[in-house]
């Protein structure tokens, strides 16, 4: 995962007031990078993030940040700037495209575990659906990561602020979709030695109860996944599964109200990417 840039001798010493800002915003959002991977922590990340595109987007209204723009990116450095952009905004476009998949996937079951009541469990092949779509979502995970990746050079002193801020901008940016596209993909981009090495754990219901680390660290979807698995594997009671089909029910409650959340924040951002898109194409078309 890449992590977030600190900014050191790539400002001049008499910072502006928003330079200043930008910096405490980014400490604050940096902090946070290693929190857990729950869909609070998403939605916290992504409040961090607008607040830092919103103190960019404050600079960029400034005609000397305008005028170093203009005058000190060659065409190459337009171009990054440019290239960046496009690729935060195909990121942000496949993971909410991921988002609403997920979201309706799970506002279907619980319909279909609605209509049936908790007890009966002729609804597996619904179970297996809902998974096979969670195989596809991680899929197109796997290629959000592939878009996103960067090939921007390392900043310097002789730089400009606002292009420096830029810059970081488009790095924490990137930071924090890959925390979502973990959140979303859950284990299957986490542990690299098996993409079900944590359901397969959470699957046994002894690990299920467990409040060890690696249960500690499930988000909401990882959850419904593992209880979902479970309820296919399970051979207790009737009595027993109707248990696990309602504690499944309050998960996917809850995960589909979370993920409203997220979507929320997510497009938020969305907009605030394309202002910035926007932005500089009238600043270097001017």
């Amino acid at each position: 995962m890449a992590s977030f840039h600190a900014r050191s001798n790539s400002l001049p010493s008499t910072s502006h007031p928003f330079v200043t800002e930008f910096d405490e915003k980014l400490c604050r959002l940096k902090a946070s990078e290693t929190a857990s991977s729950s869909s609070s922590s998403i939605s916290h990340k992504l409040s961090g993030l607008q607040d830092l595109h919103e103190c960019v987007e404050k600079f960029l209204l400034l005609p000397f940040s305008q005028q170093a723009l203009a005058q000190e990116c060659g065409d190459k450095g337009i171009n990054e700037l440019f290239d960046g952009s496009l690729r935060l905004l195909d990121v942000c476009g496949i993971i909410k495209d991921a988002l609403l998949q997920t979201k309706e996937c799970t506002h279907e079951l619980q319909s279909i575990m609605r209509r049936r009541r908790g007890g009966d469990m002729s609804f597996m092949s619904e179970f297996r659906k809902y998974l096979a779509s969670r195989k596809d979502v991680k899929k197109s995970m796997n290629k959000a990561l592939k878009v996103k990746e960067s090939k921007c050079k390392d900043k310097n002193h002789e730089t400009p602020a606002v292009v420096n801020m830029l810059k970081e901008l488009d790095a924490v940016t990137g930071t924090v979709f890959e925390s979502l596209v973990s959140f979303i993909a859950g284990s299957n981009l986490r542990s690299k030695s098996s993409s079900w090495s944590l359901v397969s754990k959470l699957v046994q219901p002894k690990r299920v109860a467990c409040e060890g680390e690696e249960a500690a660290d499930t988000n909401e979807l990882e959850k419904v996944d593992a209880a979902l698995h479970s309820l296919i594997s399970h051979k207790s009671s009737r009595s027993g599964c109707a248990a696990q089909a309602e504690n499944l029910q309050n998960l996917l409650q809850e995960l589909e109200a979370n993920i409203q959340d997220i979507e929320e924040g997510l497009e938020c951002l969305f907009r605030r990417l394309i202002k910035a898109r926007v932005s500089l194409l009238n600043i270097f078309n001017h």
